[in-house]
């Protein structure tokens, strides 16, 4: 299945998978670094997926799988062992509303209370778990599978083979306002949102992300790319594919990111700016500035690792140095 070399007692059942800390005879976890390595003989695991560059002793009743890149072994392993997943009956649920103008594909399963309004494209295969809501216009591609509260507002698009998780919102409006002069004296008028947001395809967007339509043309989500749960894509933001984007990161207005861009939890992206692609962004950055293409940035404001590395380790020193210069005071 994953290919790698056996080394140890082939005859040995695995039962189930485990973290390497606490599995047990049966069990069979992954060692993906040299921290893992040196917990192995400690471990009650019978068996593991290991890094091919790293150096582990089987030992005694046990067996070794040494392969490339044991985290990506163990994805595949996973979905051997994982339990039956929840399944809609294929067709329209008695209580799911499908407006008579919809274009629903093959194969396709629209669960309880769905709501799918006028002019929507449904593809083929494409699972909508209880209580969906797509509006007007919107096309879902094949092979997609939206979660329980989801909401794909109107005229977005989703291409195929994505996953839309629990409450996630693509297409609300975008955050735009500008001061005027109202009935009651001055006031934030809303400016329309009349854009619309595009999901490539073999996209994943969390659950209560959310994504907002563009002023005039659209917010890109490109394929490949991957949003964790609760992040935030403003108006007219563009990323590119195969991103990685975790948890409650905030993406301002307007911000073009490249392609292969990775960010840690909770970034914050000022608008208007530029990400190239390749770039890494350490978790908490707080980004101010465009991002040259391959950088690692970190802090806030985010800058180049090396350099907050070095602002780091003087910041550190602080407090000797005090010392020394109140000791020349004197």
């Amino acid at each position: 299945m994953v290919g790698g070399e056996l080394v140890g007692d082939g005859e040995i059942v695995v039962e189930s998978l485990e973290e390497l800390e606490i599995a047990g005879a049966g069990q069979m976890t992954f060692i993906g670094s040299d921290e893992y390595a040196k917990k192995w003989a400690s471990s009650g695991a019978s068996a593991a997926l290991v890094n091919e560059s790293l150096e582990v002793e089987v030992g005694e009743g046990r067996a070794l799988v040494f392969v490339e890149n044991a985290d990506l072994a163990m994805g595949q392993v996973l979905g051997e062992y994982a339990p039956k997943p929840v399944v809609v009956k294929r067709g329209v649920h008695a209580t799911a509303v499908v407006d008579e103008t919809a274009k629903i594909g093959q194969n396709v399963a629209i669960g309880a209370q769905c709501y799918v309004g006028p002019n929507v494209v449904v593809g083929d295969n494409t699972m909508l778990h209880p209580r969906v809501t797509v509006l007007d216009d919107v096309v879902v591609g094949q092979d997609c599978e939206l979660w329980s509260g989801a909401v794909i507002r109107e005229r977005c698009t989703v291409g195929d083979r994505c996953i839309i998780h629990p409450n996630a919102v693509i297409g609300g409006d975008g955050f735009g306002y500008r001061v005027g002069q109202g009935e009651r004296g001055p006031e934030l008028v809303k400016i329309p949102q009349i854009g619309i947001v595009e999901i490539q395809d073999d996209c994943e967007i969390g659950c209560n992300a959310t994504i907002d339509r563009a002023k005039f043309s659209k917010t890109v989500v490109g394929a490949g790319t991957k949003i964790d749960n609760q992040v935030q894509i403003g108006h007219n933001v563009r990323i590119g594919q195969m991103c990685a984007i975790s948890g409650a990161t905030g993406i301002a207005g307007s911000v073009d990111i490249g392609n292969g861009v990775t960010m840690g939890g909770m970034c914050a992206i000022k608008d208007h700016i530029s990400i190239g692609d390749g770039v890494t962004l350490g978790g908490g950055s707080q980004v101010i500035g465009n991002v040259p293409t391959g950088a690692t940035w970190v802090g806030a404001p985010a800058r180049d690792y090396r350099d907050a590395v070095k602002e780091y380790t003087m910041i550190r020193k602080m407090p000797d140095l005090y010392k020394q210069f109140r000791k020349l005071l004197k």
